[in-house]
């Protein structure tokens, strides 16, 4: 029963091909092949189809004498396709990559095989299923079926993608096709950037009168190149490495100019605050304002002392307004809240809080 099962299938692909030539005849003959082998419910559907297609066919043509003489000269000019020939071995092939689930199934190999053994199954089954070797009906799908399974799983990025979400899909696409009897969509979102024939021809390195070769870029994506274009290559290579330092010259120069800068600023003469590098106090004449200098002040200062004083005590000044204004704002905001929330002991508090900037300028200016 499973040979008569597989020799319907065969059938029932033969007629749909024959339904796609429009060859309503020979595909209904294939179909009631197939229903004598192994009658099922997608053979009455194929006999249905092909019913009403004939229908629709004779209706909508208005010269049938004419359409028939001239498919009897196509078929006398040309060999009809569903009498090429092929192996059984070619067929089952094409078979059984139509029933694989992922594409570690369809080359054959474990999810553990690494790149040779990837490359060496696809190489086997190129072989097998080239459309200008074999002829069964698939075949050319299964091809592609095979290049896109060698040209995701020889991708580190798209495996790893396709390892972590390809199970989840695998099963709804099973699903699916028990369902509504269609093929594994061998795609399933992962595009390969060359069609088959490019990706048998770069693993067997025939077929372009170029002597085209393929390389390998660093983020896995291929790239064909001739010899004729490796020098048109380095040269854009090198425009481009060009254009790239033209427009990181501003910012090299900025980098540049600060640590250049860095040498000519000096320190401060001063301090108003003692640290390790300004450890001598010493103290203005007028305010008697503490600052602190260098230990090699009295050899490396040669300007006005004077002048100097002056800008030290501008400098305290307007610290010590600074600081006064902050006391003062923080005291009122302390005494409105406690107005606001009737707390007297909170107004107290605030109302004796201490302003030591604010004294210290009014003894200055008193």
């Amino acid at each position: 029963m499973d040979s008569n099962k597989d020799e319907a299938d065969r059938c029932l692909d033969l007629a749909d091909q024959c339904i796609r030539d429009s060859k309503f005849e020979d595909a209904e003959k294939f179909a009631r092949k197939a229903m004598k082998l192994y009658p099922t419910k997608r053979v009455e559907e194929i006999l249905a189809r092909v019913s009403m297609l004939s229908k629709q066919n004779k209706k909508s043509d208005p010269e049938p004498e004419v359409r028939k003489r001239q498919t009897t000269t196509n078929k006398e000019n040309s060999q009809p396709h569903v009498n090429v020939e092929y192996s059984k071995e070619q067929y089952d092939y094409v078979k059984r990559i139509k029933k694989c689930k992922d594409y570690y199934e369809i080359l054959g190999v474990t999810k553990e095989a690494t790149d040779s053994e990837i490359k060496k199954a696809y190489k086997k089954l190129a072989l097998q299923l080239h459309p200008d070797k074999n002829k069964a009906p698939g075949a050319a799908e299964s091809f592609k079926a095979i290049g896109n399974a060698v040209a995701v799983l020889t991708d580190p990025e798209k495996r790893k993608q396709y390892d972590l979400y390809g199970s989840d899909e695998d099963r709804m696409q099973s699903a699916h096709s028990r369902s509504t009897h269609t093929h594994y969509n061998y795609s399933r979102g992962f595009e390969t950037d060359f069609t088959a024939e490019e990706l048998f021809n770069m693993f067997f390195g025939g077929g372009f009168p170029q002597q085209e070769f393929y390389m390998r870029r660093t983020g896995g994506r291929w790239m064909r190149q001739t010899p004729d274009s490796q020098p048109q290559h380095a040269h854009r290579e090198q425009t481009n490495g060009y254009t790239a330092f033209l427009q990181m010259l501003p910012v090299l120069l900025l980098i540049v100019l600060t640590m250049m800068s860095s040498f000519f600023i000096s320190d401060p003469l001063y301090s108003l605050h003692s640290n390790a590098k300004y450890s001598v106090e010493r103290t203005t004449q007028d305010l008697k304002v503490p600052y602190y200098v260098k230990e090699n002040f009295p050899s490396e200062y040669q300007g006005s002392l004077r002048r100097l004083e002056i800008s030290v005590e501008e400098e305290y000044m307007i610290n010590l307004r600074s600081t006064c204004y902050k006391e003062r704002t923080y005291k009122d905001s302390m005494a409105w809240k406690a107005r606001n929330f009737g707390d007297a002991e909170l107004f107290q508090r605030a109302k004796n809080m201490d302003t030591p900037s604010c004294r210290k300028l009014q003894e200055i200016h008193a």
